[in-house]
């Protein structure tokens, strides 16, 4: 058996953080640079991922990436 790795919560919730922005731009049929662009811009990432990493993390994957869809759309359309 393998060594198992240990990962600090920072890791852990950029991992988290990164697979919302793959699995958004898979739904979206988009590059990931692209999302995590769109996300940057309207602070998604700052002010939705992580502050309510505790939250999401407990949600299913199809229902956290309908989640950021939606509030992408909305953000992008209130800026």
């Amino acid at each position: 058996m393998g060594t198992l790795i240990q990962r600090t919560e920072q890791e852990i919730l950029m991992g988290f953080v990164a697979s919302c922005i793959e699995d958004v731009a898979e739904k979206l049929g988009l590059d990931y640079s692209e999302v995590y662009k769109r996300m940057k811009e309207v602070g998604l990432i700052e002010n939705y991922i992580i502050p309510h990493y505790g939250v999401l993390h407990t949600e299913s994957r199809a229902n956290v990436t309908a989640g950021m869809i939606d509030t992408l759309k909305r953000w992008e359309e209130q800026k």
